[in-house]
């Protein structure tokens, strides 16, 4: 583009095309935003550091992709092969390194006013992002704007900030599905009316909430109200909705798709969200977080990665983004792979990686992204960024 539109190659008295053309266009219909709670180390996972001395490098040793000049970590091999597939951005920075404050910027994209380890949620907190787009951008069909399953994320008993609609207000919350998908007996109970309260009579309990209003001021004038309306109005699109039950209904799915994903709380929550951008959600928050796992690796750092973690993450992550592609989805479908920050460059004395805010990498995918490419790049040691 620089070299189709510079004012050289067009004549003086011309109008140049860049003049005439219109703004982009976002591909992106949807947002499937995986995030690893607790902060991944991006030395053992997507930016190594195989020349550093042994103190930096750790323990895991970097294979060639399917993209020429990027590697990744030996655990990590389905995601080799789908290189093509994705960039990554590995000079991302910031100065929050309290778990809690850092996922509230993460999670929201404005910088927290505290970085302290109790910095818990509250109804004044800037909006997650599927609660923004639930706000200007909700979806047309009969399914929830915004998602986020299979836990709620906390630092101990401090309510991570960021997750929920803030300032918006309730009404604008993700719906939030609680239960492991990976359960033989996984249901999304919400989804379902109690067995003595017929459709017939939630209609008759709306339409008679419709003739009160109409007589009364009320509902307009109280915030508190308006929420509870859109409430009962969400909740009652949600368990009349064909699409919402089908998409979350994973005893439908062929099995060997299941078994690609892998059988695990993380493989089969990020399954169900592939499942719900296809039915019409328009953002799906996936947490691995402490309650299945995390990345808050202080102590024993490669024991824990190598176990768990990257195995996980390589056949999950593999999987969906093949899986987008081959559906025709990934064009229209945002993925994002991120944690609140990475972990230091020096191993610790129990053989651990501790918080670093200071530099750490995203895997961004599909939406219209150019994929295959590295932008950015940190110092011989991963500490800092060198180019931006």
């Amino acid at each position: 583009l620089t070299r189709r539109f510079t004012k050289s190659a067009h004549p003086a008295s011309a109008k140049s095309p860049a003049d005439s053309r219109e703004p982009p266009r976002a591909r992106a219909k949807s947002v499937i935003f995986l995030h690893q709670f607790g902060g991944a180390s991006h030395h053992d996972t997507f930016d190594m550091k195989p020349k550093a001395p042994e103190q930096i490098r750790g323990e895991f040793r970097p294979i060639p992709t399917k993209v020429p000049g990027i590697e990744v970590c030996e655990l990590l091999p389905r995601i080799a092969n789908v290189a093509d597939k994705f960039c990554l951005v590995r000079a991302v920075h910031h100065s929050t390194s309290a778990h809690n404050s850092a996922a509230y910027y993460s999670l929201t994209g404005h910088k927290p006013l505290i970085d302290i380890v109790t910095a818990n949620a509250t109804a004044t907190d800037f909006p997650a992002y599927g609660a923004v787009v639930d706000k200007l951008a909700p979806t047309s069909r009969r399914v929830p704007t915004a998602v986020s399953l299979p836990t709620l994320i906390a630092d101990g008993p401090f309510r991570t900030p960021g997750e929920f609609a803030g300032f918006l207000g309730k009404q604008h919350d993700p719906f939030f599905v609680l239960k492991d998908p990976n359960r033989a007996d996984f249901r999304v109970e919400e989804l379902s009316l109690p067995f003595d309260v017929p459709l017939a009579r939630v209609q008759d309990r709306e339409s008679l909430w419709d003739g009160l209003t109409r007589y009364s001021r009320l509902g307009e004038e109280l915030d508190a109200i308006g929420g509870m309306k859109a409430y009962q109005r969400r909740a009652h699109a949600l368990i009349t909705s064909d699409q919402t039950r089908e998409a979350f209904d994973l005893s439908k799915v062929d099995p060997k798709t299941r078994d690609r994903y892998g059988r695990t709380t993380y493989g089969q929550s990020v399954l169900l969200a592939r499942r719900l951008v296809e039915a019409g959600v328009r953002f799906v928050t996936v947490y691995y977080s402490p309650g299945i796992g995390g990345w808050d690796t202080h102590l024993n750092n490669f024991s824990t990665l190598r176990g768990s973690r990257l195995p996980i993450t390589d056949v999950t992550l593999s999987a969906l983004l093949e899986d987008l592609d081959q559906s025709g989805l990934l064009d229209e479908t945002m993925v994002v792979w991120t944690g609140e920050f990475g972990r230091t460059p020096r191993i610790n004395k129990d053989a651990g990686r501790d918080h670093w805010p200071q530099c750490y990498t995203v895997l961004m995918a599909g939406g219209g992204l150019q994929p295959g490419h590295a932008h950015g790049a940190p110092d011989a040691s991963g500490a800092l960024p060198r180019d931006r």
